[in-house]
């Protein structure tokens, strides 16, 4: 019964995981007929399964050749992020193979049995993944292996050196998600899906890598902490204390709740370009397949900000608020009022003593701005008082079974997948 005090708490994510189950989940997890592919791409689309928790569901439901594509993409990304990750490969022989491994995707027979890594099956069958990849149009094939060419350099240079200055912590960021978005840009244009426009401003794209990528790395401070890696930058951290792995000692939590804080002002600093980016869409799956990661970073960044749990364990969003963001975030309109939202709730909790308040203030006053460029906030909900006494009934009586259907629907929405 625990769990039904807590979702009457909360009557908007009831309805909106009513209504996933009930069929609005198809909008963005559309799945293939696997009768309807080759040999290769039947493979292909396994592998994306097996590796991606959240972008599987929405890769799936992009429109015509955009999708192959950019699945393609996504494996041949995991490839090379595989081996980045796997610390079983000495420095003489991975940054070799990340300067190089562009040009595997023109070598037939080239694959990897070597890898640890959890996600080694894309290494082992390059060979069925560089074929699919040969077979995408010229013009994919060129966006994906200048992306994979810059990422691996990007890659290789941050083996060997932390992320000391806030320059180099946007730089770090650029090489692993906002080439990322760039490479998207390109494809969605290419795709004549999107304008062209969308593709040459390289600028906005950037910075919706960057902003997800940020929010992943605050999140994940205690977690990044146990396994060894470091990539809050020194330049912030060292104001708070001698050692990043002092932030989670109970003693310096209040300085360890500032850096938090000042980290997630820099953080919103993309907000606005998101907010540009996501404007100029008029696909309907590439909007969906774009904004919403970005709404699940701004809530993910609302419930961190100056909470002292990200130093003692995960923070992570409701399943049900997760759900609610996923069946609102559909158009612009419900893009702005969802960032609204959270940057207002942001603005509740700031200290009037911290030392980046005024910082703060100064951001969410701009994303307040973009937010309500013509007066009112439009309405995200769309539904009625006697539906909503329904559903809330509902959940109350079949609360167990419900809970079953949401695990399903956080393997979609969890934000910060690798």
């Amino acid at each position: 019964m625990e769990l039904v005090k807590k979702w009457l708490g909360h009557p908007t994510d009831i309805y909106h995981l009513l209504r996933f189950k009930m069929g609005g989940y198809r909008v963005v997890m559309a799945r293939l007929d696997p009768d309807s592919l080759g040999a290769g791409l039947r493979a292909c689309y396994r592998y994306l399964n097996q590796t991606s928790r959240s972008f599987a569901a929405v890769i799936q439901a992009l429109d015509g050749e955009l999708r192959h594509a950019v699945c393609i993409f996504y494996l041949v990304l995991r490839a090379l992020d595989t081996i980045e990750d796997d610390m079983t490969i000495s420095l003489d022989i991975k940054i070799p193979m990340l300067h190089e491994f562009h040009s595997y995707l023109y070598q037939p027979e080239w694959k990897y049995m070597e890898s640890k890594e959890k996600d080694r099956q894309v290494l082992e069958d390059f060979p069925t993944i560089s074929s699919e990849f040969r077979n995408l149009s010229k013009v994919y094939q060129d966006v994906i292996s200048d992306i994979c060419y810059k990422m691996g350099i990007g890659m290789a240079e941050f083996l060997e050196k932390k992320v000391d200055s806030q320059h180099e912590w946007d730089k770090y960021c650029h090489y692993v998600a906002g080439l990322v978005g760039i490479g998207l840009s390109h494809l969605f244009s290419a795709s004549e899906l999107e304008d062209p426009v969308v593709g040459q401003d390289t600028e906005l794209a950037n910075s919706m890598g960057l902003f997800l990528q940020k929010t992943n790395i605050i999140r994940d401070y205690l977690e990044d902490q146990l396994e060894g890696r470091e990539f809050w930058p020194r330049e912030v951290w060292s104001r708070y204390a001698k050692k990043l792995s002092d932030l989670a000692k109970p003693e310096n939590i209040d300085m360890a709740v500032q850096c938090l804080n000042e980290l997630i002002t820099n953080a919103l600093h993309h907000v606005p370009d998101v907010i540009t980016y996501l404007s100029r869409l008029k696909n309907q799956s590439v909007f969906n397949f774009c904004a919403i990661p970005q709404v699940m970073a701004i809530a993910t960044l609302a419930a961190c900000y100056n909470n002292k749990q990200v130093f003692r364990g995960v923070v992570k969003i409701r399943k049900g608020q997760a759900v609610t963001l996923v069946m609102d975030a559909t158009n612009i309109q419900a893009v702005r009022a969802i960032m609204y939202q959270y940057v207002e709730e942001i603005y509740q909790k700031i200290p009037s003593t911290d030392p980046s308040s005024n910082k703060t203030q100064q951001i969410i006053a701009s994303i307040r701005a973009m937010s309500l460029p013509n007066g009112p906030m439009a309405s995200r909900h769309h539904y009625s008082p006697i539906y909503l006494s329904c559903a809330m009934l509902l959940a109350a009586l079949s609360w167990q079974y419900l809970s079953t259907m949401s695990k399903a629907a956080e393997e979609y929405i969890q934000t910060g997948e690798n």
